[in-house]
């Protein structure tokens, strides 16, 4: 059963970093800064990606629902998940994102206008954490047959 949320939780990490990577250096040639696409992340995101695991049951849940019902409550959470985890850095001044200069901020803390980002992202953990369309991929790439 740990080994089961251990998978999760390293997924999940793994993932977002990579995904934190693709979007800070899609960043760099859409600032027009350098176009090598340099990336930056930090190790205490994974972890902070790792949570997303909770999605697990949380979408369990929500089976059934619209795709805007769950993306925003991911989007939500998502947004209380940074906030939180942010707040707590940040009284040890090792918070390694500030968005106090960005113009739809909260406490240099979230950015509203991540919202659609953010919703996808839900949506995309949702998707990768169930556990048929793992299993599917699995098959897939491991061409692994019935006996």
């Amino acid at each position: 059963m740990i080994r089961k949320y251990l998978k999760r939780f390293l997924l999940c990490g793994f993932t977002g970093w990579g995904l934190e990577c693709f979007w800070t250096g899609l960043g760099s040639i859409l600032s027009g800064t350098d176009r090598t696409l340099p990336c930056h992340t930090s190790v205490w995101m994974f972890p902070i990606y790792g949570t997303a695991m909770f999605i697990v049951p949380i979408s369990k849940h929500l089976k059934g629902k619209s795709i805007l019902i769950r993306g925003g409550l991911y989007t939500i959470l998502i947004f209380l998940t940074e906030f939180i985890t942010g707040s707590i850095l940040s009284f040890f001044h090792l918070c390694p994102w500030d968005y106090s200069q960005a113009k739809f901020q909260i406490h240099g803390l979230i950015r509203l206008d991540y919202a659609p980002a953010w919703f996808t992202t839900g949506l995309f953990f949702e998707k990768l954490l169930n556990e048929s369309h793992r299993l599917s991929l699995y098959k897939t790439v491991y061409d692994v047959k019935k006996k």
